[in-house]
């Protein structure tokens, strides 16, 4: 029986199947899971690690004569955490919070010594309690005092206004999985444009079912989020399937490495830069600027404006989340169809 002599071992030599595994291509997979490791780690704790307010949508209401001078104070403040602009009237401040034009407003009362601040923390929470610090430090300074009022409050069950994003990653989560595990279970390329159709179709249910179960969970079941549940559903649905599409469309083009890239987008780049634990006007400028146009995003934001906000403001949201479902079913409609081509133009060939 040949046994390993010492001398083998200090040449370095390694069992045959331990060669076998170290391939090239599992070199390049195993750097491509340690690149996503890395990139992981900073872009959350890029993101995440100093939120601090800036450029904050803020309205003044004031008279003539002294809104000029409260905007121009606000503008000072250092780090610029507000982006202040007059308002007429409280009412008009209150709509323009509805409508998630502006974060928070101050009223302020010429004729006593306590202005109004209204806040919204269906928006966030995080947002609004800092909203609250920066006026409140203000107004002392002055020699004023400030009442808040939350004209949009998050629910008593809704701590911190999270579980809007938390349900949105959850949505995230089962398109990118669902369609990880329909490459792994019969290849990464479908085969022809009639295998691609029938994954979509597959991730359409899965979405439908998806989307309604996450609804369900976080409004009747749990009582996390107000809003009805049929208009959850339906963003449930569309984001599930818009992330899974992507996906799948990934795969089409780029093969095992696609579900990497959704990774890449979706996790890495896209929950960061959602707006989830800290929301938006909280985040880094690069943050800021990717965030609602990826799926994560996008969601938070519709689910929040679902919940808190009537619906309102949602029309934005959905037509991005529309175009990552529009574009993943029509890369992976034409990469089936080029792929299926090349196999036939392939054939007269192995036969001669």
């Amino acid at each position: 029986m040949p046994q390993n002599t010492g001398s083998d071992a200090r040449r370095g030599s390694f069992p045959d199947e331990v060669k076998d595994a170290v391939t090239p291509r599992a070199t390049l997979l195993v750097l491509g899971v340690l690149a996503l490791q890395l990139l992981f780690i900073a872009s959350y704790v890029g993101a995440l690690h100093d939120p601090e307010p800036r450029d904050v949508p803020f309205g003044v209401v004031a008279p003539p004569a002294a809104a000029g001078q409260a905007v121009a104070r606000l503008e000072r403040l250092p780090g610029s955490p507000l982006d202040p602009r007059p308002v007429a009237g409280e009412a008009r401040a209150r709509e323009q919070i509805a409508d998630r034009d502006i974060d928070g407003a101050l009223i302020v009362d010429p004729a006593g010594s306590t202005d109004t601040l209204l806040v919204a923390s269906g928006g966030g929470t995080v947002l609004a309690t800092t909203l609250e610090g920066i006026v409140a430090r203000l107004e002392q300074a002055g020699e004023r005092t400030v009442r808040t009022v939350d004209v949009a409050p998050a629910s008593a069950q809704d701590f911190d206004g999270l579980s809007s994003f938390y349900l949105v990653v959850g949505w995230c989560v089962g398109g990118y999985l669902c369609a990880s595990i329909l490459a792994i279970s019969t290849g990464a390329r479908p085969a022809d444009p009639r295998r691609a159709a029938i994954r979509l179709i597959v991730m359409a249910l899965v979405s439908i079912v998806g989307g309604l179960g996450g609804a369900v969970i976080t409004g009747p079941a749990l009582g996390a989020l107000p809003g009805g549940v049929a208009a959850l559903w339906g963003l449930g649905a569309l984001t599930t399937f818009a992330v899974g599409a992507a996906t799948l469309a990934l795969q089409g083009v780029f093969g095992i490495i696609g579900i990497g890239l959704a990774i890449l987008l979706v996790v890495i780049a896209g929950n960061p830069s959602a707006g989830g634990a800290f929301p938006l006007p909280m985040l880094p400028p690069f943050w800021q600027a990717i965030g609602p146009a990826l799926p994560p995003g996008a969601g938070t934001w519709a689910a929040r404006s679902i919940a808190y906000f009537d619906g309102r403001a949602t029309t934005g949201s959905l037509l991005v989340l529309s175009a990552w479902a529009l574009a993943g079913v029509v890369i992976t409609m034409l990469a089936a169809a080029m792929r299926r081509k090349r196999h036939e133009a392939e054939l007269p060939t192995q036969v001669t």
